[in-house]
């Protein structure tokens, strides 16, 4: 997550554009000066020294000084620190302060180059030798950090240096000069060994994980499989690029799990593409054919992913319901390039609309997707957070169409944000969604990852607007008859009177249904008096937002539509003025205690 902050109207442009372009980020603003922000703070100093303490990478848009005097007290481990950096509000430079070899040269070219900058780059290794050695290409992993700062050092000094190449290749490293015969020494090598004194172990991500288990295996039976054959063959763990295995393993907790807790991505492939791999297999398998449709999964996924030029390195091995294959590859593997990756699906709400009332969560989950699915109102009002997305909307009505088109999407290793206004789980598509894969059981949304981002709900906008009228016990029913039949929500309005619940409408008015409205009205009136206060907020959080209260008497359908949230207070709730405006409140029985 890269957090850009915001503190002037002047630097809101270049703050937006930098927000836009970079994946994961969110546009922090200063309350009362910048507009449309997606995280909203009040005190600049100690919001900065909470991200910074919450390890959150910090592009300020500001002065310097400003970034400084809020990190300052908290600097401690350098190796720990998320990377810090100060652009100018026009754009002209970045400026890496704090983690230049751990992102922060890397965020700032990449700013550099949207904004048509230049890249303050101050830290020797990258000004002289163009790279950093522990920040290496990614899937490179460092086995020594501590080593690298004295082998950079001779580097720079133009002392020789060693380098020995044991796995895949070091192009990267190819503009240096090193010696063929040298005490410090780069060593690059796919193999768990013990570094010599001033030896930078380098691990290329050459290794390829090729996995198969039995349904519901224990994710710690493959963990120890995997854990017992790389100690047994002393290979690096930071060597391997990716754990692979076949797709109908994509929804597989021990497979995914593996990936998980080695840092590497899980890829998968069709029993299809694996059949491909049949005449490199070492151990095919005729029972492994006729069940899945390909001879072999640990290997056959192992070579797919390490490529056409890759060898196995360990064949397949067994443990009791698991199996385990490691290919090599000659260079470094691109796993986000292989195989297909498990999709991503957040049912996101965003409350009413504004980015004021939008969950930090909920802003997160919009930035790490590539694609938004939403009506086209409720993605229009993401504003700037919709920006590089791709977008796929749809009318009013098309709820299952819009559900159906975020779990293929997902299917296909994308990460999606189904976008729905308010609560995705109050008369929102989280609960369809989950409906679709019930019912329709599709193989292709196997193994999506599915976070459901809670929102501020429309009832919950409407009672702080209006004061604490769902203080005590509430519902909420929808008025709605597409989806429920009238002679059932008739039932619960009856239940609601005789209960003497605060009421929620949603759905009260629409152009085709004028009289529900009414109806609940009258039913709700044998259990409460007509002097009731009611509450309608339409348009909330948009600048059209208009409160308006009436009593349950008056309440007529031409005083509501689609967009009003009617909140009809209970037989205790009360309408009192104060500060020069209405307020709703319904008691909760302090009165006892006052």
């Amino acid at each position: 997550m890269i957090a850009v902050l915001c503190v002037t109207p002047a630097a809101l442009a270049v703050a937006r554009k930098i927000a836009a372009g970079l994946p994961g980020a969110q546009l922090h603003g200063l309350a009362g000066r910048i507009d449309g922000a997606e995280i909203v703070f009040t005190d600049t100093k100690s919001h900065v020294a909470e991200l910074f303490k919450a390890g959150t990478a910090i592009v300020g848009v500001c002065a310097a000084g400003i970034l400084i005097r809020a990190i300052g007290p908290h600097l401690v481990d350098k190796q720990a620190e998320p990377p810090v950096l100060a652009v100018a509000p026009d754009g002209s430079s970045a400026v890496p302060l704090l983690g230049g070899h751990h992102g922060a040269n890397d965020l700032a070219r990449s700013i550099a180059e949207m904004l048509d900058g230049h890249a303050a780059i101050t830290t020797a290794g990258d000004l002289k030798l163009g790279i950093a050695l522990d920040e290496p290409p990614p899937g490179w992993h460092v086995a020594n950090p501590a080593a690298a700062k004295p082998v950079a050092a001779a580097l720079l000094a133009g002392e020789p240096v060693r380098l020995e190449v044991e796995a895949g290749d070091a192009d990267w490293l190819s503009h240096l000069s090193f010696a063929a015969d040298a005490e410090p020494a780069v060593r690059v090598t796919d193999h768990a060994v013990m570094a010599e004194d001033q030896e930078l172990l380098l691990n290329p991500p050459v290794l390829v994980l090729g996995v198969g288990c039995e349904r519901d295996c224990d994710p710690a039976e493959l963990a120890g499989l995997v854990r017992d054959v790389l100690e047994a063959e002393a290979l690096a763990p930071g060597a391997i690029a990716c754990v692979a295995s076949v797709d109908v393993k994509m929804d597989e907790p021990a497979v995914l799990e593996l990936a998980k807790s080695l840092g590497v991505p899980a890829r998968f492939f069709s029993a299809e593409r694996l059949n491909q791999e049949a005449p490199r297999l070492k151990n095919p398998s005729d029972i492994v054919l006729k069940e899945i449709g390909c001879p072999g999964v640990s290997e056959g996924a192992a070579l797919a992913a390490a490529g056409p030029e890759a060898e196995l390195v360990v064949v397949k091995t067994k443990s009791k319901r698991a199996t385990l294959a490691i290919a090599r590859a000659p260079h470094a593997v691109d796993a986000h390039a292989v195989g297909r990756a498990p999709g991503r699906l957040f049912v996101v709400g965003i409350g009413p609309g504004s980015a004021a009332m939008r969950s930090p969560q909920a802003s997160a989950a919009v930035a790490a997707a590539s694609d938004l699915v939403g009506y086209g109102l409720y993605l229009d009002l993401l504003g700037s957070a919709a920006e590089g997305k791709t977008r796929h909307q749809s009318d009013l009505g098309a709820e299952a169409d819009r559900a159906r088109m975020a779990l293929d999407l997902a299917g296909q290793g994308k990460s999606v944000a189904l976008v729905c206004s308010g609560d995705a789980g109050i008369y929102a598509l989280a609960t369809l969604v989950f409906e679709l894969i019930e019912r329709e059981a599709n193989p292709q949304w196997r193994g999506t990852d599915i976070t459901v981002v809670p929102g501020v709900s429309a009832l919950q906008a409407a009672a702080a607007r209006a004061g604490a009228p769902v203080n005590h016990d509430f519902c909420t029913i929808s008025l709605s008859d597409l989806l429920t039949p009238w002679e059932t929500i008739e039932k619960r309005l009856q239940a609601a009177a005789a209960a003497d619940f605060v009421v929620c409408f949603y759905n009260p008015v629409s152009k085709r249904r004028r009289d529900q409205l009414t109806r609940a009205r009258d039913i709700l009136l044998t259990g409460r008096g007509p002097e009731t206060p009611v509450i309608l907020a339409r348009q909330l959080g948009r600048t059209e937002e208009n409160i308006r209260f009436v009593t349950l008497g008056e309440l007529q359908a031409d005083d509501a539509d689609m967009l009003t949230m009617v909140v009809v207070g209970s037989s205790e709730s009360r309408r009192i003025t104060f500060g020069g405006r209405d307020w709703v409140y319904t008691p909760r029985g302090y009165a006892k205690k006052l």
